[in-house]
C-alpha cells in the first residue's frame, strides 16, 4: 500500500469515526434533486508528503493523474480562468456566460505587482525569489484575493501555497478552506506535489516534503457508503513518478512532461454524485 493510501485511509477513517456531522444546519450545498448536501466533517487536517520517498497517488481508486496536471497547469502556467483553455470538464459547472469561472484561481496569479526588482505576478514573483532571496520566508501565493471575492464564480478551494527552502530542499505548504474528500481527496495532492516538482527543478532545487492543511474536510452524506467499500481494499505500491530531465523552465513543462509508471488502482464501481 502506498502512503498516500495509508493516509488517505487513516484521514477517512478518522473522519467516519470522529467527525461531526452539520446536519443541525442550514447547508448551501445541494443534490440535483434539491435535497440538502450534508457531510460530516473533521476540522484542521494536516497530512505530509515526502516527494523523495514516493508520488503520492492514490491506488485505491484510479486519480485521473493527467487531468489533475492539465488543471493544475491552467491555473500555473496559463493563469487563465477561461473554460476554452482546459483539456478537461471539471469547471464546466462554474463557467459563466462569458466562458470564464469570474476573477477566480489563474486570474488571480496572473496580476501584476509592482516590486522594487520589477513588475512580477506572483508565480513569477515565486520563481525570483526561489533563485534570488532562497533563505526567504515570505515565499507564498494567495487566491484569496477579498476585493475579487464577489467576482468569483466559486471561493477559492486550495488558497495558498507557502514555500521554504532548506539546504538544496524546496518544501511547500498547500492551504485548503475545504476538501471533499471521496470527489477530490487526492486531486489537489497529486497537484501541489507536481507543482513543487516544477518549481524545485526550475529553481536547480530538490522537491521534498509536500505539508496539505485542510481546514474543513469532509465526507459527503450520500458519499459515505462508496468511502467505506473502498476503504475494504487493499492498496497497491506507489508508481514510479519521472519528471523529463530536459525541462528546467517553469512555462515549458506538459502534461506529457510527466510519466507515472507501474501505476496500479482499484476499480470504483460507483458514480459519485456531485454536490453543487
Amino acid at each position: 500500500m502506498s502512503k498516500a493510501d495509508e493516509i488517505y485511509r487513516a484521514t477517512c477513517l478518522d473522519i467516519l469515526k470522529n467527525g461531526v456531522w452539520d446536519t443541525d444546519r442550514e447547508v448551501r450545498p445541494r443534490w440535483s434533486d434539491g435535497t440538502p448536501a450534508h457531510t460530516i466533517k473533521k476540522f484542521g487536517v494536516v497530512n505530509r508528503y515526502d516527494l523523495r520517498e514516493e508520488f503520492p497517488l492514490l491506488t485505491l481508486r484510479r486519480t485521473y493523474w493527467k487531468s489533475a496536471v492539465d488543471e493544475l497547469l491552467w491555473i500555473w502556467q496559463k493563469k487563465s480562468n477561461r473554460i476554452a483553455d482546459l483539456h478537461s470538464h471539471v469547471w464546466d459547472e462554474w463557467a459563466g456566460p462569458d466562458g470564464t469561472i469570474g476573477k477566480a484561481y489563474g486570474y488571480q496569479l496572473g496580476i501584476k505587482y509592482q516590486f522594487p526588482e520589477g513588475e512580477f505576478d506572483q508565480v513569477d514573483r515565486v520563481l525570483f525569489d526561489l533563485k534570488h532571496n532562497p533563505a526567504s520566508r515570505r515565499i507564498l501565493t494567495s487566491l484569496y484575493n477579498f476585493q475579487d471575492l464577489h467576482e468569483m464564480n466559486l471561493y477559492p478551494c486550495a488558497y495558498s501555497m507557502t514555500f521554504n527552502v532548506s539546504g538544496n530542499t524546496l518544501n511547500a505548504i498547500l492551504n485548503q478552506r475545504s476538501q471533499d474528500m471521496l470527489t477530490a481527496g487526492n486531486w489537489n495532492v497529486v497537484q501541489y506535489a507536481v507543482l513543487l516538482h516544477m518549481m524545485a527543478r526550475a529553481s536547480g532545487l530538490e522537491a521534498g516534503e509536500l505539508v496539505h492543511v485542510i481546514a474543513d474536510c469532509h465526507i459527503y452524506d450520500r458519499h459515505v457508503p462508496m468511502v467505506q467499500a473502498m476503504l475494504e481494499k487493499e492498496g497497491y505500491p506507489a508508481p514510479k513518478f519521472t519528471v523529463d530531465p530536459a525541462v528546467t523552465d517553469f512555462y515549458a513543462f506538459t502534461p506529457n512532461s510527466f510519466r507515472v509508471e507501474g501505476y496500479r488502482y482499484h476499480d470504483f464501481p460507483y458514480e459519485i454524485p456531485m454536490a453543487v
